[in-house]
């Protein structure tokens, strides 16, 4: 039976507000853990136990000569400086200092030098926020879980060249050199032949029968120097016979360790003593090798009879087994994985007649988990031994006499391991805050990616796939789609990670048909031992007796009927098996898993709603979700509710002691979505301790409340459904049901430039009252104003370059004060396509004794909020992977209405159901119809939910149509439609893909350095791609003008775009396109390969192609038109100012009678460009306002290196989570973008082309 068994008595949960009623029909035996216990119970380990080993690791430290030893103590945290919100604010790490106690003692006389136990600050450590995540400069950042290979050993097979199998056993430390032994069949194919070969770190390969030999120890009574002794210790197995056959002129030890030697060091002479070393600080030296604890608890579970067989042949020199602690190799572990894996090799039994076994590399118990602290504790290790060496290094140089722990610690790489592990680790991510469902999932997602893992390029299908060893553990739902599919997993409801990092899922109890209330966690590798029944299995509700004579039970990997008193354990609950995400669909066992997977991946996409509503059919896992994801207030204490505002609510306890609850208010996520908290207690109210006291951003009433009810017809209405679209009633539009609030945030710093301070101010050169009406007294916009495109929310100059000043100058300068200083406008001003209201602005400076970056004096961030109602173009999906775009937004009148005469809210097309076998819309359409028209909520649990006949029954109870079927008029005419229609309530999502954030149009803008094409994406305001494809639709039509231009200028001919620019504006007839850019560039490339590449006329006549045309330049400039060595993030508004003040230019100069040439010495001055300054710089002092027009697009130019940093795309996207261009992609439905963080764009190849348009 298995140990360890206990009974929960879990302290009772107060419960959601609202009544559901369930149709569950299993009972509740154990309630669901915390969720993030997986994050806060590491880390948590980390500060008692982690931080301690580390410096235990490297501690003590002696110098060279053994003269001074330096010992680590005790460590501590203090306190933090700032609060986590502090932190948020002022873009600070939330962390506490880490001191630790050291002292540093001389060896010859034993005296402790300095202050005797000194305590010395280890750096600022990041802590975990009471939610589980890690503020790190401002944004709060997660730790992922890793899911990796577990240190031991393993038993494989493989095939040869001859196609037959051989095995190897392949020990694996945390760190440490890797020891492989592998047989080998050699050439014929009898007995005769085989042999066992040792590789140490992939090496070359010794015979196994010298290794042995080699390990041999006569001196401490381990002898098996003979081929007698060595024979005895294998069974006279036929392999380690033909071993010494091969091996013949090896009969000593020496000669086993100078070949061992030759093998490693090749090269070196050839020494016994010196492969005695080698071998000891190999594989028997802590220091160097280290097993872990989990890798030591794998080697003694498996070897187990091994190594009873080895004590029992060499005698009382062998203990049993090596002792838990042993972190290092011994020589009897060597021995066993020999044993073991000649027994594989030729298929021997056991005393139970089993045959020995090869491991299974994806099975969970050999693989387990990396938490939070143990990734911590890592990194802070390598830190700890770049210090190491450091210390070291210093001791030999200081002076004995003089020297203290403070002078030989240096904590630089202490401190910098930490900041590179939290800032750029592939495992340290930053947070999906879209809704709370997606916080949550977050902390609890596993990766096998990450340093130490896997790749993607590497991984194959079989680490992919789901694993019978899976079920409890990991869910073999939720994975995202597209290339990290089965990498990246989520853990299941009830499954825990125990000491050794192996998952754990808990079952009851059974003994002799009877089911005791004892719960018992097993990880994977014990749970294959025992026969387990499912959670359904029908038990007598007094007795606990199963009632059925035989029962469906697993057996590891095999299902299997077994009789009811044979049974040993059995499932806690059906919803073990899948995570938060999948257990909160309802139906899901109705669902085709692919579709479930979707429904899992889109229900983190979710944008929290103005008003959240949770969902009349739901699974009774809402509540928990809600609660442990951290969105919510939540009483630490029971008491009384003394006031409540909209900001804080203050509870009295039983001592009478007042705790306020502050709540957040309108502040920006992660994913730019809004947080906000609302009281759902009243002055007076009970509390009790975990009662929820405010509602998060997505929860209603303590519920996850992502989307919304709506009236949904399963019907096509004229084509404005096909291919998944939806139609839905304006009514959704009017009662605001799918609007969102979404915040911006925009900063601006004032930094010390070469020339001066940039300055913050109100006084902006050549900018019109109107445009300032919104800015107050300092030149920062007022909260409440309204924004549109390209209104200033900062007012910034910078100082120009100037010329030396004349001596009139420099004494109106002196008369009039700094005033007359030639100024910049470097304003900042909202993006092209956002809008929005201002609702908060904050200013630090460094007067203020705010913490600032070097260089920067002021720091103003401005926060844009927008109200986002739902249109054409939006995502909306259910929670059984239907989704769709919104495709018309129906007037109410006109939509499908009941005879009663209420009009649905949205219209899905039933099409989108067979094929894609989700029935589980259609199951919580009726039963949604049923509760709203009976005023009551539902709660059906996956895999023990409501069936058919229970909606039935629910329908006619409701006093509706038992096939879920009514009849609808079209709103339009007011006939009925041909035949019933399915109608009913659903839960819709509106999903983070909002077509505000993705529609984009430009008609002319920047352009790529060498290819001279326009930029793609949003991001830098690009064109549209014109691919191969679509020339050939084109081709098709035989539209050869319209390619022309295409692919002439509209694209990259530089020539005959600024002239086609200048014919429209000027109303004249477009000329010829010349030669496109890139064809130059083709032509550049040709030569460089050495080949004399010309282009001809019909007639053979050479055509000279010009590479470079200053004069497009100048005429570009005239008109304001871009060139493509701009600021790439310049707008067409900055154009068009250019072009005004070109104009102005052109007429001045007309007035003047002549063009005033740019001073000569312009272009030398262009390489001084301040780096500090932001790009787009002015021209560097010319003398009339036409030079300054003709220089002012010359001096923007921006370096490669420059120009590529400001074109990587801003937004931080989880590593992981990068998807690659899949070029085209046909079929659109099930193609979805799971993973990308809202706003993200992604940065697609040069586009072809740039269609001027109108927008």
């Amino acid at each position: 039976m298995p140990t360890g068994a206990f009974t929960i008595e879990s302290p009772p949960d107060p419960g959601p507000k609202r009544e559901r009623h369930g149709f569950g029909k299993i009972p509740h035996v154990l309630e669901v853990p915390n969720l993030i216990e997986l994050q806060k119970a590491s880390f948590e380990w980390f500060k008692t136990e982690g931080l301690g080993d580390a410096f235990a690791s490297i501690s003590p430290i002696k110098d060279f000569t053994g003269n001074l030893v330096l010992e680590f103590g005790e460590h501590s945290l203090g306190e933090p400086k700032y609060s986590v919100e502090e932190c948020r604010e002022r873009d600070m790490t939330y962390s506490a200092p880490l001191r630790v106690r050291v002292r540093l003692i001389t060896a010859e006389s034993g005296e402790i030098k300095g202050i005797p136990d000194q305590e010395i600050f280890m750096g600022d450590f990041p802590l975990m926020t009471a939610k589980g995540t890690f503020m790190i400069n401002g944004a709060e950042r997660v730790i992922v879980s890793q899911l990796v290979r577990s240190p031991g050993v393993y038993f494989l097979t493989d095939v040869d060249t001859n196609n037959r199998p051989t095995f190897n056993a392949t020990i694996i430390p945390n760190r440490g050199a890797w020891i492989e032994f592998e047989t080998d069949n050699g050439t014929k194919n009898d007995e005769t032949e085989g042999t066992i070969g040792v590789r140490i770190d992939k090496n070359r390969k010794i015979y196994a029968t010298t290794f042995i030999r080699a390990l041999s120890r006569p001196d401490l009574g381990l002898d098996w120097e003979s081929d007698e002794a060595i024979l005895n210790l294998f069974g006279n197995s036929p392999l380690i016979k033909n071993c010494l056959e091969k091996d013949k002129e090896i009969k000593t030890r020496e000669d086993a360790l100078k070949e061992i030697y030759k093998k490693l060091r090749p090269g070196e002479p050839e020494n016994a003593e010196n492969a005695e070393k080698l071998l000891e600080s190999l594989f028997f030296d802590d220091k160097r090798y280290d097993l872990a604890g989990v890798g030591r608890y794998k080697l003694n579970n498996k070897l187990e009879k091994e190594f009873r067989a080895i004590a029992e042949l060499i005698g009382p020199k062998l203990s049993e087994q090596p002792a838990i602690e042993k972190k290092s190799l011994t020589r009897q572990d060597m021995l066993a994985v020999l044993r073991r894996l000649i027994k594989v090799a030729t298929g021997a039994k056991d005393e139970h007649g089993r045959t020995t076994h090869v491991d299974d590399i994806d099975h969970l118990g050999n693989r387990r988990i990396r938490s939070v602290g143990e990734l911590l504790q890592n990194q802070f290790r390598v830190g700890l031994l770049r210090l190491e060496r450091v210390v070291r290094e210093r001791m030999t140089v200081q002076d004995i006499e003089t020297v203290t722990p403070q002078a030989l610690i240096n904590i630089r790489p202490v401190v910098a391991a930490i900041k590179e592990f939290f800032g750029s680790s592939q495992l340290s991510q930053f947070m999906d805050q879209t809704n709370s469902l997606a916080e949550l999932t977050h902390k609890r997602r596993l990766s096998a990616l990450g340093p130490g893992g896997l790749s993607r390029e590497r991984a194959g299908f079989e680490v992919r796939d789901v694993h019978h060893s899976h079920y409890g553990r990991i869910c073999p739902i939720e994975t995202p789609e597209g290339p990290n599919i089965g990498l990246i997993g989520s853990l299941a409801t009830y499954a825990r990670v125990n000491k050794y990092g192996f998952l754990e899922t808990p079952y009851r109890v059974v003994r002799g048909g009877v089911v005791s209330d004892e719960i018992v966690y097993l990880t994977a590798d014990r749970e294959d031992e025992y026969i387990v029944a499912q959670a359904n299995t029908p038990v007598d509700p007094i007795s606990g007796r199963i009632t059925t004579d035989s029962v469906v039970c697993r057996y590891a990997e095999q299902y299997i009927e077994e009789p009811a008193p044979t049974v040993q354990l059995m499932d806690v609950s059906p919803k073990q098996i899948v995570s938060v995400a999948t257990a909160l669909i309802p139906f899901l066992e109705h669902d085709d898993a692919n579709r479930a997977l979707m429904g899992a991946n889109m229900q983190r996409q979710a944008v929290p709603l103005l008003r959240p509503q949770a969902p009349i059919v739901g699974t009774g896992m809402e509540y928990r979700a809600a609660k442990d994801s951290g969105g919510c207030v939540v009483a630490e204490e029971g008491g009384e509710v003394l006031s409540v505002d909209a900001r804080q609510i203050v509870v009295k306890n039983r001592e009478g002691q007042e705790q306020p609850y502050e709540m957040l208010k309108f502040t920006r996520s992660n994913a730019g979505t809004c947080i906000n908290q609302r009281p759902i207690v009243e002055i007076g109210d009970t509390v009790v301790k975990g009662q929820i006291l405010a509602d998060g951003p997505s929860s209603d009433e303590g519920e996850l409340a992502l989307g919304q009810n709506v009236l949904v017809a399963f019907m096509p209405w004229e084509g404005y459904n096909y291919e998944d679209a939806i139609l839905i009633s304006e009514r959704m539009v009017k009662d605001d049901r799918f609007t969102s609030i979404h915040i911006e945030e925009y900063e601006c710093e004032a930094r010390d430039t070469k020339l001066g301070p940039e300055e913050i101010t109100r006084d902006i050169p050549n900018i019109g009252e109107d445009s300032l009406k919104d800015l107050d007294e300092r030149g920062i916009v007022r909260i409440g104003a309204e924004v549109r495109p390209e209104d200033i929310l900062v007012g910034k100059v910078t100082p120009k370059g100037e010329t030396e000043l004349t001596a009139e100058e420099r004494l109106l300068r002196a008369i009039f004060g700094e005033k007359s200083r030639e100024v910049r406008d470097t304003s900042l001003k909202v993006p092209h396509g956002e809008k929005g209201k201002i609702i908060d602005v904050k200013v630090f400076s460094r007067e203020a004794g705010d913490e600032l970056s070097p260089g920067v004096n002021h720091l103003v961030r401005v926060y844009v909020a927008q109200k986002r109602k739902i249109l054409q173009g939006d995502k909306m999906a259910g929670r059984h992977g239907n989704k769709g775009v919104i495709a018309k937004v129906l007037p109410e009148e006109d939509m499908p209405y009941m005879e009663d005469g209420s009009p649905v809210d949205i219209v899905l097309n039933p099409l989108g159901v067979p094929s894609r076998m989700n029935l589980g819309q259609i199951m919580e359409t009726h039963l949604g119809w049923a509760a709203r028209m009976l005023g009551m909520y539902i709660a059906t649990p996956v895999f023990d939910g409501a069936h058919a006949e229970d909606i039935a029954e629910w329908l006619q109870d409701a006093g509706l149509p038992e096939d879920g079927k009514t009849w609808l008029r079209d709103g339009r005419t007011g006939d009925r439609f041909s035949r019933p229609i399915t109608v009913g309530m659903i839960y819709m999502l509106k999903l983070a893909h909002l077509v505000d954030d993705k529609i984009h149009a430009r008609s002319t803008g920047p352009y790529s350095m060498i290819t001279q094409q326009p930029l793609g994406g949003k991001a830098q305001f690009g064109g549209q791609r014109f691919g191969e494809m679509e020339v050939w639709a084109l081709e098709a039509y035989g539209a050869a003008y319209t390619l022309q231009e295409l692919l002439t200028v509209k694209s990259d001919d530089v020539v005959g775009r600024v002239k086609t620019y200048e014919a429209i504006v000027k109303g004249e007839n477009v000329m010829e396109p010349g030669v496109p850019e890139s064809f130059k560039v083709l032509i550049k490339e040709l030569q460089s390969l050495a080949l004399d590449v010309k282009v001809l006329t019909e007639n053979r006549e050479e055509i000279e192609i010009k590479i470079s045309d200053d004069d497009v330049g100048e005429r570009a400039q005239e008109i304001g038109l871009l060139m493509g060595d701009e600021d790439p993030r310049m707008t067409q508004t900055v154009a068009a100012q250019r072009e005004a003040e070109a104009q102005r230019a052109a007429s001045a100069v007309a007035g003047n009678g002549a063009a005033i040439p740019a001073p000569a010495d312009e272009e030398e001055e262009e390489e001084d460009l301040d780096d500090s300054k932001p790009i787009a710089a002015g021209p560097l002092g010319g003398d009339t306002a036409t030079a300054e027009a003709a220089t002012h697009v010359a001096s923007t130019r921006v370096t490669d290196f420059e120009a590529s940093d400001e074109l990587a795309v801003e937004e931080e996207k989880p590593p992981e989570e990068e998807e690659e261009d899949q070029g085209y992609v046909l079929e659109e439905e099930d193609e979805e973008d799971t993973e990308e963080p809202a706003g993200f764009e992604e940065e697609e190849p040069a586009p072809l082309t740039d269609p001027v348009e109108e927008f």
